[in-house]
């Protein structure tokens, strides 16, 4: 049973596409329908139901990918690096990622790439623009501060970081001055990632404080952007601490003490996992995943 025929198998079952599989493995169509026919010889069963579109998986083939897919995933991913090791990696990187945090945190993990000849392009965007990019192949490494609950991808957590209320020495007095600090947030401008609030929720409901009725007055995924603003003594909101630590030492933003706790941000590198099988890949996300990790 070759190991070809294998990956075909788990692209396939991860896209549940044998189009979607042959993109990802820069194979034909027939190709992958020719390997997909041999492995069911193989084994003796069905592993797909062909539909109008797409394939659905079989129990058996449930089973199968439940038995070899991490594996096969991590003895590809060792095969590259020791490929690197043994040969030059340079070449390009694409790599997407929230704004901010490939401006303020990235470049470290960046320095060691640059320096073996890996050229690096940077990309921005959100959650699904991460999750689109690495689907579609225009990137190889994504970085995410969203849950990935696609399937077809694979993720590490690298970074942690608190997730602190800030705002202006000024606007920060009223706020603690004032008897429910609640209605004085409600009071006070609001500065926001996006309009579901994700950040600022979970802030808000972890110390019991209302929810704003209002729209947020300025919204921006660039959070520096939302910094600049604060520092301008306009509004309030919550930023990770990486964010804001040389603000709040230098006194152009105060904490907005939490009652009962701050919260925390979690930021994930993302990957599909037949990209991996590149040595020049496997190298620098395994390298960007020490560097980063706090």
């Amino acid at each position: 049973m070759s190991l070809i025929r294998l990956r075909t198998f788990v692209e396939v079952y991860r896209q549940r596409s044998i189009t979607a599989a042959a993109k990802v493995l820069n194979l034909t169509q027939p190709a992958v329908s020719q390997h997909i026919a041999g492995l069911e010889s193989a084994v003796g069963k069905a592993l797909f139901e062909r539909q109008t579109h797409g394939v659905l998986p079989t129990s058996a083939a449930d089973e199968l990918a439940a038995d070899i897919g991490n594996k096969l995933d991590a003895a590809e991913a060792a095969l590259a690096t020791a490929r690197a090791r043994s040969s030059g990696i340079a070449g390009t990187l694409q790599i997407i990622g929230h704004a901010d945090f490939m401006a303020e945190k990235l470049p470290e993990g960046l320095v060691p790439l640059l320096e073996a000849d890996i050229r690096v392009r940077m990309h921005t965007g959100d959650g699904p623009m991460v999750i689109q990019m690495l689907l579609e192949g225009q990137c190889e490494l994504g970085i995410s501060a969203h849950p990935m609950t696609d399937e077809r991808l694979k993720s590490e957590v690298i970074y942690t970081d608190n997730v602190l209320a800030v705002a202006s020495p000024a606007v920060a007095e009223r706020l603690m001055c004032s008897a429910s600090l609640s209605a004085a947030l409600s009071r006070e401008p609001l500065l926001s990632y996006n309009l579901e609030l994700s950040l600022i929720n979970d802030w808000m409901e972890k110390n019991r404080v209302a929810l704003p009725d209002s729209l947020p007055a300025a919204v921006g995924q660039d959070l520096r952007a939302l910094r600049s603003l604060l520092t301008k003594g306009f509004g309030w909101t919550v930023l990770p601490e990486y964010l804001c630590t040389g603000q709040l030492q230098r006194g152009e933003l105060v904490n907005i003490p939490a009652p009962i706790s701050d919260t925390t941000i979690t930021y994930n590198l993302v990957w599909l996992p037949a990209s991996l099988r590149q040595p020049r890949v496997a190298w620098a996300k395994n390298r960007l995943s020490t560097l980063l990790r706090k």
